[in-house]
């Protein structure tokens, strides 16, 4: 059953947007009576009966709600966005995929792209979260100063740096059941300097395996990896 997504359930919105509604009207042919599955992207589903669709807004009574037990953990993942946007879109589809809580993007000192289309982005998590089944839509956040990422609180906080004599790898360093946040840097890597600041700020200095990886890539394995951490 396809999945819809309307966030203002909770506040009493019975209705899906012009998309959403033409989604279902138009390409769906659903009717008056049929039923449509829904998330608020904040844990929750909602089996709802479809009530109107005569005008470009499908209205909807809700049937049946079924929230979901929050995970014992959460990741956030806070990224130095690369060169070409696509490639950011990419991790935020697949890390909405595997599952995330957040996901920031910092601009570092080899930092090469300096802004981002965080409405775009939102709108890929959202069809993500929906095409695999969640009900939770990860937080997405604009670009913000690398000294106010290594701010952020965790329980445990990690730095990805690429280092020949790092061999501490983040699935032996991660602890079940914890608050992560994992930075991963540039296509430049981190500066020595920042890397300073972060092992200061409490960050572990962590390894991802021998390969060399891209930025998206290497942030989608450390999600996956906190993932199977917490199996």
């Amino acid at each position: 059953m396809n999945l819809f997504y309307q966030p203002a359930i909770p506040r009493g919105v019975h209705a899906l947007d012009e998309d959403e509604s033409r989604h279902a009207v138009k390409v769906l042919r659903m009717q008056v009576g049929d039923v449509l599955l829904l998330t608020d992207g904040a844990g929750c589903f909602y089996k709802a009966r479809i009530t109107n669709t005569a005008s470009r807004t499908c209205t909807f009574e809700i049937t049946d709600t079924i929230a979901q037990q929050p995970r014992n953990y959460r990741i956030t993942l806070a990224v130095a966005p690369t060169k070409n946007a696509d490639r950011m879109e990419w991790l935020v589809e697949k890390a909405t995929e595997v599952g995330v809580e957040e996901i920031h993007f910092m601009r570092c000192q080899n930092s090469e792209r300096k802004t981002l289309n965080t409405e775009r982005l939102v709108k890929i998590a959202v069809s993500a979260m929906k095409q695999s089944g969640q009900c939770v839509l990860p937080a997405i956040y604009p670009i913000k100063p690398f000294s106010e990422i290594v701010a952020l609180q965790a329980d445990q906080k990690f730095i990805g740096y690429v280092n020949s004599t790092n061999s501490h790898l983040l699935k032996h360093a991660a602890q079940p059941a914890k608050n992560y946040l994992v930075l991963i840097g540039p296509e430049g890597d981190f500066r020595p300097d920042e890397l300073k600041v972060a092992l200061q700020n409490g960050f572990g200095m962590i390894s991802l395996g021998s390969n060399r990886l891209r930025t998206e890539t290497a942030a989608l394995v450390a999600c996956q990896t906190l993932n199977f951490v917490n199996l």
